[in-house]
This record gives structure tokens, sequence and C-alpha cells, in this order.
């Protein structure tokens, strides 16, 4: 393992990204401040830089594009199925993990009113004038988290060229269950300085805030890092990752009225997803896909004989 390479990654992927969210506390605001929107994404984008530049420059790769899993042997034909996968997978995950909210009573839900959604917009009551159907305001909804997905693809690369491209990848020596445990401990604790101000879970103390950011950062890193490795390619785990983010406003549009959602419960950041995340795993475990195995070319007997085999 790339030690040195290893610590100056996480140097630069906290420190940038630390000081990118001074100003959130400087202005008094926190997360309302204005300018938060832009805060958060330019952070998104500091493991990108720190990856590329210890790639470069600190522990230089003959390849470091291809080493990040931006360029690949047989390009997008040998990763696009990953990245169908990884548009449907996190939709059909998030709507799971509300079923399973709902059957635990953790969520309360509305699935063909869509009251809690139509509440939150101000929808008018029908007969009025500019009156919105709430199935006309869901399936609008629908269709706009579909689109933020992609949209939200690119700075989701930001992170995942840090976290998945390199950090991952850089601590298999570790195996891959010790590297993906490292990587998730390390994405969770990057959020610290927002999650003080009470980024995805403002309704718990922010020690459980940790606990949770954490315990989701390692079940979820494992399904992206699943993505990178068995894809050869960053990109699936950067569309999955956008569209996990845009995913997390279906909790709002099948809610019921007059019960806000709670993260820390609801949905897959909160613990009734968990269970959808770690049943996920068990599958992959279950069907020889996890951990992901990789050919190995040995030398053969013979000068230019190849002979390849298949290794965790």
């Amino acid at each position: 393992m790339d030690v040195r390479g290893t610590v100056w990654f996480v140097v630069l992927a906290y420190a940038p990204a630390w000081l990118l969210s001074l100003p959130l506390w400087l202005s008094g605001e926190g997360l309302s401040w204005k300018w938060a929107p832009v805060a958060l994404t330019l952070m998104m984008f500091v493991p990108a830089v720190a990856a590329l530049v210890v790639s470069r420059w600190i522990s230089p790769s003959p390849t470091p594009l291809r080493s990040l899993g931006l360029t690949n042997p047989g390009g997008i034909k040998k990763w696009w199925r990953y990245a169908l996968l990884a548009c449907v997978g996190p939709l059909a995950a998030m709507l799971l993990a509300l079923a399973v909210g709902y059957l635990l009573g953790v969520y309360k839900a509305d699935w063909t009113g869509f009251s809690g959604l139509a509440e939150q917009s101000g929808t008018t009551v029908v007969g009025q004038h500019n009156q919105t159907a709430p199935t006309g305001l869901a399936a609008t909804q629908l269709g706009w988290i579909f689109l933020l997905g992609w949209v939200q693809a690119l700075p989701a690369l930001g992170e995942e060229l840090g976290w998945r491209g390199y950090l991952a990848k850089q601590l298999l020596p570790l195996g891959q269950p010790g590297s993906f445990l490292t990587t998730g401990v390390l994405w969770g604790l990057w959020h610290a300085p927002i999650l003080i101000l009470g980024y995805n879970y403002p309704t718990v103390p922010v020690v459980v805030a940790f606990l949770m950011m954490g315990c989701f950062c390692v079940l979820v890193g494992t399904l992206l890092s699943w993505l990178r490795l068995a894809s050869g390619s960053v990109w699936p785990a950067a569309i999955a990752h956008g569209f996990l983010n845009s995913a997390g406003t279906m909790a709002l549009v099948f809610s019921q009225a007059g019960h806000p959602v709670d993260n820390a419960g609801v949905g897959l950041l909160g613990w009734t997803g968990w269970i959808v995340l770690i049943l996920l795993i068990l599958v992959l475990i279950m069907m020889g896909k996890l951990p992901v195995r990789f050919p190995e070319v040995k030398q053969g007997i013979s000068k230019g004989v190849e002979r390849r085999s298949r290794k965790a």
C-alpha cells in the first residue's frame, strides 16, 4: 500500500473541503446561508482534486486517469450495464427503503394521494383557480428526480474520483472489507463540519448524527465500491451517487400530510433504509459478486505465454 500517497490524499481531501465550509459558520446562518449550495458543491470536487494531485505529483502513476478509473480498457462498452444499474438501482432501493419504513410504522405514507407533497407544495383545493392535481405534481417531481440524478452525477464524480477512484482501490491491500470499511469511515468523517450544522440529520444530537452518517457511508460506500471495482470504471459509481442524492426527495413525494419526513428513520439515510442496503450487500455476496474477483496474469512456463486466473 502506498502509505505516503494515501496520507496525502486524506489531508488534501479534508483540509480544503473543511475550509470551504468555514463561511457557513462565519455567516452565522449555517446551511441556510444563501451561498451554502455553492460551497457544498465545491466541497464535492475537493476529493477529485486531491486524487489527481496525488496521482500526478506526490505518488505519480504512469497512467493517472486510468488508475483512478476515469478511463479504462474497452471504454464504455465494458461498463454501460453497470451504469444502467447505477441509475435504476438507487431509485428502486429508495422505494424499498420507504416501503420498509412504512411496514415498520416509521414512515407515514400516502402512496396514491400524495397528500404530503401537495401540502409541501402549497397546492390549492380542487375547484380553485390554478389548482394542480397531486398526481400530476408527483409525476413532475419524479421526472425531476430522474433528470437531476444525471445532473448531480457530475459533482458526485468529484467525490467518487477521490473516495472510490483513488482511496478504496489504494486500500485494497487491507482486503476488500477493510478497504470498504476504512473508506466509508473516512468519507463519513469528511462531512463533519456540515454534520455539526445539521446536515442530513438535523433532528438528532450531533454524536448520533456522526454515528448515523458513518454507518450510512460504510454501507452505501460498499455498494459504490463494488460498482467501481466490478466495472473497472469510476463512472458507474458517480452515476449511482448522483441518483442517490436526487432520490432523497422521494420520501416527500409519497409522504402523508401532517407527518414531516425525518432522515434519521426514513429513506436510505435512516436506519430502516440500512436494512435494504445490508440486504443488497448480502445478495451480492450470495451471488458471488462480492468480493470482486480480478483477473491475475501469471507468467507461463514458456516465454511469452501467459496464464489467467481469478483472484479476489
